[in-house]
């Protein structure tokens, strides 16, 4: 069933556990994402990135979708992940997605609160969700791609003051927040320390579910004290992507040719992708949490 991310957000804080969140650059991928979803009967939320949304794969990517959104027998949403223009942030709320996000950490505070409050006020208008970051989650190694300076973002820095946290809510609308508190984005150049204590203290202020960015490569046992901390969504992309190009490299090393099927170079590379969602599934403690109502 298609819904937004509130009413699923609202109840996995009442009970204490957290939604899986998952980029889905392909439909291949977004298929394979509900398939395990619906073995685990976990609600799920999956997450589109700007660049692989750009023409018209925007509409190609929703139309399939929100199709398989619409027949899975479990709550699945259709999230904009790290929209940073908010002409495109709109287009993709009339184009069919039930939450966005918009990502003005990086400007000054009340810049970010202008941004979040414009984005939260559309999409409300259209009965989808949005959220919003404060502080700043940095970036690790992105994409495969090592920074050619060496220079990469230290995530103590930039963590969530929490003097900021109740008056950036209330300014803006918003429905989920993500927090800085220590992870990164992509694969971790500095080693993962996350500070619980200022989660435990955000959530105590926060009137909305907080949102943890940076989930690939976070220890387990740092997870699950984040989530009984008040994270109850979290982002997965890096760990699916290294488990399923690391199949796919199993793959093209033992072949004869090159010239394989796709569907046939794919089986192995997508079931360890599965696999990874399956395993986030169990740890944040969505699986067997799929009863919440259709929108």
């Amino acid at each position: 069933m298609l819904v937004n991310a509130k009413e699923m957000l609202e109840k996995a804080r009442r009970e204490k556990y957290c939604i899986g969140a998952f980029d889905a650059s392909t439909i291949e991928m977004a298929a394979k994402i509900i398939e395990a979803a619906e073995e685990e009967q976990a609600p799920v939320i999956l997450m589109g990135l700007p660049m692989d949304l750009e023409g018209d794969m925007l509409s190609y990517w929703l139309y399939c979708l929100r199709d398989m959104a619409q027949k899975a027998t479990v709550p699945v949403c259709l999230h904009l992940d790290h929209a940073k223009d908010m002409d495109f942030l709109k287009k993709c709320v009339d184009s069919g997605f039930t939450s966005v996000m918009y990502d003005a950490s990086e400007y000054p505070l009340e810049e970010n609160i202008r941004l979040s409050k414009e984005a939260a006020d559309y999409a409300h208008a259209h009965g989808a969700t949005m959220e919003a970051e404060l502080g700043h989650v940095g970036d690790g190694i992105v994409s495969g791609e090592a920074r050619e300076d060496g220079e990469y973002d230290d995530p103590e820095k930039y963590l969530t003051d929490s003097q900021d946290l109740k008056h950036f809510i209330e300014d803006t609308g918003v429905d989920c927040l993500a927090v800085a508190v220590g992870t990164s984005h992509g694969v971790y150049v500095h080693p993962p320390k996350l500070d619980l204590e200022r989660l435990e203290e955000l959530n105590s202020i926060s009137a909305v579910p907080l949102v943890m960015h940076g989930g690939s490569g976070t220890p387990d046992e740092q997870i699950r004290a984040a989530i009984a901390r008040g994270i109850c969504k979290l982002n997965i992309y890096s760990e699916m992507m290294s488990a399923y190009y690391g199949e796919l490299k199993k793959k093209l090393e033992s072949s004869a040719s090159l010239a394989i099927w796709v569907s046939k170079a794919n089986q192995k590379p997508l079931e360890a992708l599965k696999g990874v969602v399956k395993e986030k599934m169990r740890l944040t403690g969505s699986a067997g949490k799929s009863q919440i109502t259709k929108m």
